[in-house]
């Protein structure tokens, strides 16, 4: 069927916009403080899935509610399955936005607002596409589900559940990374390295804070001292700021010295377009009288962690010539004194290494320090050879969309819903040259971009189901 995709998406641009605005208004981050029965990751993922749903049924798809953990919709029928997997849940906002992250602001031709590029926008693109295919009466030879989860963002909780109770999908794509398509994702792996709480020296580490997630970038990091030379320590701080590309304050209340950093946030899978506030924080107080396990908090990060996104001081650098380099983000900082300290580095590695020679290298490090290292969720390396239909199908898709014939399949660090089906890829939605600014404050897609998305899925749905 010859079709003007990108025509016809144009058709659908003030019905896409008012659902992506009802979608950001929900702040969909996962909240274990508030779970229940009825919401188990919190009420946020729940009411975005559910509001996913609600716009499939309006438009007359099958759809099913996978007890508030995950959902699908359906379209179609044949023995095979193409599956569209795309997430619900969100980041924290964090700090840092110049419009409510919750509230969708259009401005410059772009669309901000959190999960406009992770991955509301890009998942709602891909239903659009589904739609299209039933507003024209295409009816596909195999059955079509655009399967939602609600957790992506940490332990792909909805997902497992989905594959508990329905089968596995083994052929399709993620509308939640970037085109022109994702063939290879690293492994990930994320490791917990637990301190004991002790001072000692001049100064106390009364507390220290940074991160919100193990594979986002801290914007953010606090930390209060006890030092009998506030005056001084503020003065070295101030020095220390005004060399290094972060911004920061320190305010003093009698001998207590608090500090906030400001870095900026970004995607853990590459943590080198970020500045880690937490691992700059550390690297000042590392050089001022600390004892006991807080030294060796402050040290850990500011002489093995801290600017290394290679992990070349742990010992750990890694490449492979198809997958390229092993890389490491620290996500979450926290010491409080008596209680302990804690720190969590998540890593994506290429084929040719993996979680225990990453364990040993942590161990390594923290020789001597009563520390703990505990290993986490692990998905290993996952490729899909480019001569595979579901690639070439999409590439050519891609190709005749946007007239970009040079255009090849990537490896990326990015871990995406894609890797749980044998044939299965990432597929957009961000463009190359457009801003990515997925995991950071003021997320946005451009408008164009996502409906030129929405072009690329509808024909990428029909050519692989007819």
């Amino acid at each position: 069927m010859a079709l003007d995709w990108k025509k016809l998406a144009q058709t659908y641009r003030d019905d896409y916009v008012a659902d992506l605005k009802t979608l950001v208004s929900i702040d969909s981050s996962r909240d274990d403080s508030l779970a229940t029965e009825d919401y188990p990751l919190g009420p946020g993922p729940a009411k975005a899935l559910a509001a996913f749903l609600d716009i499939a049924k309006r438009d007359g798809f099958t759809v099913k509610n996978l007890d508030n953990l995950a959902g699908y919709v359906e379209y179609g029928s044949g023995d095979q399955t193409l599956a569209i997997l795309g997430h619900a849940d969100v980041m924290p906002a964090g700090k840092g936005w110049s419009t409510d992250p919750f509230t969708l602001t259009a401005k410059d031709g772009n669309l901000y607002g959190r999960g406009t590029s992770d991955d509301k926008g890009p998942a709602l693109a891909a239903y659009y596409g589904l739609r299209m295919l039933k507003d024209q009466g295409i009816e596909p030879k195999m059955t079509i589900r655009f399967i939602i989860g609600t957790d992506e963002e940490s332990d792909w909780t909805g997902m497992n559940h989905y594959l508990a109770v329905e089968p596995a999908p083994t052929l399709g794509f993620s509308p939640d990374a970037e085109f022109p398509l994702i063939n290879g994702e690293k492994g990930n792996v994320t490791f917990e390295t637990h301190l004991k709480g002790a001072n000692g020296g001049t100064l106390t580490l009364d507390e220290f804070d940074s991160g919100l997630r193990m594979n986002m970038v801290p914007r953010d990091a606090e930390a209060t001292v006890t030092t009998e030379n506030a005056a001084g320590l503020t003065t070295a701080f101030n020095a220390f700021v005004e060399q290094a590309p972060i911004t920061g304050e320190a305010t003093t209340t009698g001998q207590q010295v608090h500090f906030h950093v400001v870095g900026k946030a970004a995607h853990g899978m590459e943590p080198k377009n970020g500045i880690n506030a937490g691992t700059y924080l550390a690297t000042f107080l590392a050089n001022h009288d600390f004892g006991g396990d807080a030294r060796n908090f402050l040290t850990l990060l500011a002489t093995k962690l801290h600017d290394d996104s290679r992990a070349h001081k742990l010992g750990l650098a890694y490449t492979d010539k198809v997958m390229g380099d092993l890389t490491m983000n620290v996500g979450i900082m926290t010491f409080k004194a008596q209680e302990g300290g804690l720190i969590n580095t998540n890593f994506r590695y290429p084929t040719g290494t993996g979680a225990a020679q990453i364990l040993a290298g942590l161990q390594a490090a923290t020789a001597g320090m009563d520390a703990q290292v505990e290993q986490g969720r692990e998905m290993v390396p996952h490729y899909v050879d480019p001569s595979d239909p579901i690639v070439a199908t999409l590439m050519d898709v891609y190709r005749q969309q946007t007239g970009d014939l040079t255009a090849q399949p990537e490896v990326v660090g990015g871990g995406t819903y894609g890797r749980l089906m044998k044939r299965g890829v990432a597929f957009g939605a961000l463009f190359p040259g457009t801003q990515d600014t997925m995991h950071q404050a003021d997320e946005f897609q451009p408008e164009a971009d996502l409906l030129n998305a929405m072009a690329i899925y509808g024909q990428a749905e029909y050519e692989l189901t007819k």
